[in-house]
């Protein structure tokens, strides 16, 4: 394990890929915008740098999972950022979903340094970053990529070069209609079965099992049915993805009118001050609709 590696950003997909580095072995700096996230990772032998950029001056991989397009730009190129501390030679993962064109340019400048980047969104939820079992779909240089794999083995359990600086990206907003269109059909399917007057449980069991099945149905369904809205991705988040999903569509001209659906549908949860719950929440605006309700298991 003899690259160093730094670490930013101790979200709820952060701070479990960060503990699964540091438990393989890596040597490990951390830098999150609220530092008490940091204490626990601290705590298990991690060190803590006051900026990203003096993070990346204490590591040769540097690796950032943030929110938006906005936070990977400000981390990276902004005042204290990782280009003004990585030293050349050095590689940059960015494991955040941000625009493909953002990310182009990213990379651009920090070539400029003689850094790296590969662009390396993830998918798998915070069981996944928990567990170490992540989907990583990486864009940029062949040899970056096998460079990186050791530390990107830790954290996924699939990892896929999909291409050049970009298409990790791409990718990722790929994955992002296919996930909420998932979503959509789960919620649609458990209203139907409500109305019908099924047992759900036996419901979700049988569908679960043919050509139905899918993560978010086998992952979610069984949240839905307890009425627990705890996220493994909140509403704000899949709206942010959206929006990129949204916009990348309609710089290609792609038809994208189920995602779009399910964007508006979104808004509604957004407008009632639900943006903190779980993805699969998406079954309130359909409820709202209907004007009843996924009946909870009774404990």
């Amino acid at each position: 394990m003899t690259e160093r590696i730094g670490f930013i950003g101790l979200g709820i997909m952060g701070r479990g890929m960060a503990a699964n580095i540091l438990k393989a072995g890596f040597s490990l700096a951390v830098w999150n915008r609220t530092q008490e996230r940091a204490e626990e990772l601290a705590g298990a032998g991690a060190s803590v740098t006051a900026t990203p950029a003096a993070l990346a001056a204490a590591s040769d991989i540097i690796i950032t999972c943030v929110s938006d397009t906005p936070d990977v730009e400000a981390v990276i190129l902004g005042e204290d950022g990782v280009i003004h501390g990585a030293q050349p030679g050095s590689l940059v993962i960015d494991m955040s979903t941000i625009s493909p064109a953002a990310t182009r340019r990213i990379a651009s400048a920090l070539a400029e340094k003689n850094v790296a980047m590969l662009d390396a969104p993830i998918s798998g939820g915070s069981e996944g970053a928990a567990r170490g079992t992540l989907s990583i779909m990486v864009g940029g240089a062949a040899e970056d990529v096998q460079r990186a794999r050791p530390v990107l083995q830790t954290m996924g359990k699939r990892i896929t070069h999909v291409g050049p600086s970009g298409a990790g990206q791409t990718v990722k907003l790929v994955n992002q209609v296919i996930v909420v269109g998932n979503c959509l059909a789960m919620a649609e399917g458990l209203m139907l079965a409500q109305a019908g007057g099924v047992d759900l449980e036996k419901c979700l069991e049988a569908v679960s099992g043919g050509a139905a099945g899918s993560w978010m149905l086998s992952n979610r369904g069984p949240q839905i049915l307890e009425r627990d809205w705890r996220p493994g991705f909140t509403i704000a988040l899949q709206q942010k993805d959206l929006r990129l999903v949204l916009e990348a569509a309609d710089s290609v001209g792609a038809p994208v009118p189920g995602t779009a659906l399910v964007f508006q549908l979104y808004r509604t949860l957004e407008a009632r001050g639900l943006s903190g719950d779980g993805n699969h929440a998406l079954v309130k605006a359909l409820e709202a609709l209907a004007g009843y309700e996924v009946a909870a298991i009774e404990a």
